[in-house]
């Protein structure tokens, strides 16, 4: 009865350890509090980027950014190429 209990007592020992190992790991990997990646942080805490205003090309209707187009009569392309064809 004793030799059981005393592998009862080793194996729970063992598992124990590994546990504590493995949440020592995870406690290494986790960022802190705070920090934008951090589980707990929500929405607010990653930093945005201001996107500006978006145009849509004459040629292939694609959304891009309106610091990227390229105008030409009056309309508004994504690239060069697309100014030489007519408009969709």
């Amino acid at each position: 009865m004793m030799r059981i209990l005393f592998w009862i007592g080793l194996i729970v020992l063992v598992i124990a350890a590994i546990r504590s190992k493995i949440r020592g790991k995870l406690r290494e990997m986790t960022p802190p509090p705070g920090h934008p990646g951090y589980p707990g942080a929500g929405p607010q805490a990653a930093p945005t980027r201001e996107l500006g205003a978006t145009v849509e090309c004459a040629h292939c209707h694609v959304y891009f950014p309106e610091s990227e187009a390229v105008t030409a009569n009056g309309r508004a392309y994504c690239s060069p190429e697309h100014v030489n064809l007519p408009p969709a």
